[in-house]
């Protein structure tokens, strides 16, 4: 009965969080647009989505409250209490790399940027599926780098500040030196990897991690990996773009 409650209550929060997308769109159809809806878009059509998009959200977010966060929680704290830093640090790893190999918008946006590539004459038009998939593996291998780094900076106190403000320095650095047709591709990586499984998850495990370490302060440590592995995937893109490319590349 708790959980049907819960649901309902969790159901009145999506329908509040999609309403000023609903009326936004609402608002351009029937105000500015001033056309009606295109024929392959019928208006139950469009009702029924609407319904399975609130639907959706609603036990999502359940799912994470009930499952991920108290998973990655717990899992933090048992890889402490073990005294494992090994295996933690695997397990992080395995996490940022598993979670963002699989990412849809990490596919589609690999893809279109082979295509691109080619065009640009960087590849051959025979190494587009070689470029993506590497590109896809680059980015995983990146956030998964990123989020070992974020733990290990729980575990020993680093400043957050001072490691994102010389992240971005190091992007701007290569920057100057990589192709220029891959450098949007690099900053679009870095906002495609965040997923909707890897943002809990990761988030989980670092609230876990601070909340279990003595010394350390929830607020103040356990945020800051979806930080890292935002700015990562940018640099080992651009890193790749200068001296990775050329593997890739095939016959022109």
């Amino acid at each position: 009965m708790n959980i049907i409650t819960s649901l309902v209550y969790q159901l009145k929060d999506s329908l509040r969080d999609l309403l000023p997308v609903v009326l936004v769109m609402a608002f351009f159809q029937l105000v500015v647009v001033r056309q009606p809806l295109p024929d392959s878009l019928a208006f139950l059509d469009l009702v029924l989505g609407l319904v399975f998009v609130v639907m959706g959200l609603t036990l999502f977010i359940k799912g994470l409250e009930l499952g991920l966060f108290p998973l990655g929680e717990n899992l933090a704290r048992a890889f402490v209490q073990k005294g494992s830093v090994f295996w933690l640090l695997l397990f992080a790893f395995a996490l940022g790399f598993g979670s963002t190999v699989a990412e849809p918008a990490l596919i589609a946006v690999a893809a279109r940027a082979g295509e691109v590539v080619s065009e640009s004459g960087l590849i051959a038009s025979d190494a587009q599926a070689s470029f993506a998939f590497t590109l896809r593996m680059v980015v995983a291998v990146s956030v998964g780098t990123a989020v070992v780094v974020g733990v290990l900076r729980i575990f020993k106190g680093w400043p957050l500040h001072l490691m994102i403000i010389s992240g971005y320095i190091i992007v701007l650095l290569l920057t100057l030196l990589a192709p220029s047709e891959l450098i949007g591709i690099a900053y679009d990586s870095g906002g495609v990897t965040t997923s909707t499984i890897t943002v809990p998850l990761v988030t989980a495990l670092g609230v876990g991690l601070a909340s279990t370490i003595k010394g350390r302060n929830p607020m103040l440590d356990g945020f800051g990996l979806i930080a890292f592995a935002s700015v990562m995937p940018i640099i080992f893109v651009l890193l790749f773009g200068i001296f990775g490319l050329s593997l890739v590349a095939g016959s022109p």
